[in-house]
């Protein structure tokens, strides 16, 4: 067989012999490959920038997930429908009725800028007289924490951040700059290169277990905007790091500030607790019913109530968010939450809504009536539990014994009979009773006790009786500059 093969390589054509033809042939084509790549080579670094040129943020990040890039939250324009077809937040909440509705609530709090998903479409303009009006983007705006940085996104939104961006904002994540921590991971106040504060949230480096918390808190506020909601920046996901960049609120929690646990040891008053009050629940009815699919916020509290320089409210934290289609009334999940806030239903079957939010809610509403803990076993046994001590003093008509000590102005009668019902609206054991969030603002807004007049003709029109329940409009003690001027002062 060698025999032969060296007969067949020995043969010749055109003078040479089939070896050297073959190895002819395979160094040409060795010599082409090379100039190619030479070529390539070349023309790939002439057309390549400096590397002292490149923006820091402006490496390639890592690949996203599949999962985390096909987030779909409807964005829902202040003035335009969808083009799925899904409403506008005017067109949603419209009311053709000449009375104040949802659409001053939520479709209003759209207009002013504050909750358009399409963030830096509006501008809200507070004047003096305390109206206000609508201005483009291009009039005077609030400085953006992300202004200056390069605009880049793997995911669509917000700003992609380096671990080196956030370790030189962090002081490399010094304990010095932890502001709070918990079962997700640890929060740290930062400052970007531009100077603007933020709270950068590290999650755990479960990498599982971080990646579901990251997509879940992405899914949930990543594409949506409101005064009254913190604000989600950007994020970093390199190796096994996921981390998540906030708005920075300088001026504690509502827990805080109703336990007195502040720099100054101050209280808030009765006008303050209202405005942020009032603000929170413009938010959840945002979330609730002007997006589609439905957030459900799922750890409504006091100490996720964030409070900024101006004693607005913005709502904190959505790692046990929950997403909920139009199609479905409900979901059955694991039980998540905060002792003495989470809805009965809820508790006993896992069956979750968006009226979970509103118990919780409500929960809130009397702890800043009385300054006390939803549970506290430091208590006589028949005041433990918050919402049952509640409804036992209003049951006896002591209503007037359970404001906090601390307000050193008290709220007026009706006010504070107005509040009070509308927190034992949220608490109703029976969730279909609860109202809907854009209701409770409503009510809270109201100078009218106990109802506002138009709930009480709708619930006359569709129980075709009056209830005895409803006392007539008392308005002799409603202060009116309580609704004016909500400028808090240390209680």
């Amino acid at each position: 067989m060698g025999t032969s093969l060296n007969n067949a390589l020995s043969r010749k054509y055109n003078g040479l012999e089939l070896w050297e033809i073959i190895v002819i042939v395979l160094s040409a084509i060795f010599l082409v490959v090379l100039a190619v790549s030479i070529w390539l080579t070349f023309r790939r670094k002439k057309s390549r920038p400096s590397s002292t040129q490149i923006p820091l943020s402006l490496h390639i990040p890592p690949s996203v997930p599949e999962e985390i890039k096909e987030i779909r939250v409807d964005e829902v324009s202040s003035t335009n429908g969808d083009a799925n077809g899904y409403p506008s937040i005017s067109e949603k909440f419209g009311d053709k009725e000449p009375e104040k509705g949802v659409a001053a609530v939520v479709a209003a709090e759209s207009e002013n800028g504050g909750d358009s998903s399409r963030s830096g479409s509006f501008n809200h303009m507070e004047k003096k007289d305390g109206s206000s009006s609508v201005s483009s983007a291009n009039h005077l705006t609030a400085p953006s924490p992300l202004s200056g940085l390069p605009e880049f996104s793997h995911l669509g939104w917000g700003h992609w951040f380096t671990l080196r961006d956030l370790q030189m904002a962090t002081n490399q994540f010094s304990r010095d700059n932890i502001i709070g921590d918990g079962g997700y991971g640890v929060v740290y106040r930062g400052s970007l290169v531009n100077g603007s504060p933020v709270a950068v949230k590290k999650l755990l480096n479960n990498l599982g277990q971080a990646d579901k918390d990251f997509r879940v808190e992405v899914e949930a506020i990543g594409h949506v905007r409101h005064k009254n909601l913190v604000r989600l920046l950007g994020y970093c996901m390199e190796g096994t790091q996921r981390m998540l960049v906030y708005e920075y609120v300088n001026n504690g929690n509502l827990e805080q500030w109703l336990r007195g646990d502040n720099q100054n040891h101050e209280y808030l008053t009765w006008e303050a607790r209202m405005k942020i009050l009032i603000g929170t629940a413009k938010a959840l009815a945002y979330l609730h019913e002007a997006i589609e699919p439905k957030v459900v916020h799922r750890d409504i509290k006091s100490s996720n109530i964030l409070i900024d320089d101006k004693f607005n409210s913005k709502i904190s934290d959505f790692g046990l968010a929950k997403l909920l289609g139009a199609d479905k009334s409900f979901i059955t999940t694991r039980v998540m939450g905060t002792f003495g806030y989470v809805a009965p239903e809820y508790a006993n079957s896992g069956l979750l809504n968006e009226k979970s939010d509103v118990y919780s809610f409500g929960v809130v509403l009397l702890e800043a009536i009385t300054g006390r803990y939803p549970v506290d076993y430091a208590r006589p046994p028949p005041e433990v539990h918050l919402v049952e001590w509640l409804k036992m003093m209003v049951q006896q008509r002591r209503s007037e014994e359970v404001v906090d000590p601390n307000l050193n102005t008290k709220p007026s009668t009706s006010a504070l009979k107005r509040t009070l019902l509308t927190a034992l609206r949220c608490v109703d054991p029976m969730s279909e009773k609860r109202p809907r969030m854009s209701q409770v603002a409503r009510m809270l807004e109201s100078e009218e006790y106990p109802i506002p007049r138009e709930d009480r003709r709708k619930r006359r029109s569709q129980n075709g009786t009056t209830r005895d329940s409803d006392p007539p409009r008392n308005s002799t003690d409603t202060d009116k500059s309580e609704y004016i001027d909500l400028k808090p002062e240390a209680g």
